[in-house]
């Protein structure tokens, strides 16, 4: 038995490719505007459907990216990992 479950709302508030949903990330990253402000300490960042709080988000990321752009998907992420579920999910 799998500790992961499947994506409840793949498809309804994101793509449910991931392809897709990685253009969708990328795009909404590279339009965002970073705001006159110095990079945060912490961030609270929406997660609502991307179409209602992408642009938000991507906003709130270009925080933390001194040429405004915000995290790219080939930057190493940080990890969460939670005791008896795997630390990374795959495709």
């Amino acid at each position: 038995m799998s500790a992961l479950r499947p994506a409840a709302v793949a498809g309804l508030f994101y793509p449910a490719e991931s392809a897709a949903l990685r253009r969708l990330v990328v795009r909404e990253l590279d339009e965002a505007e970073r705001p006159p402000a110095p990079a945060p300490k912490l961030l609270i960042v929406p997660h609502a459907g991307y179409a209602y709080s992408g642009p938000v988000a991507a906003t709130a990321y270009a925080l933390l990216r001194p040429d405004g752009g915000g995290p790219r998907p080939e930057m190493e992420r940080a990890k969460l990992e939670l005791p008896g579920l795997p630390s990374e999910r795959e495709d």
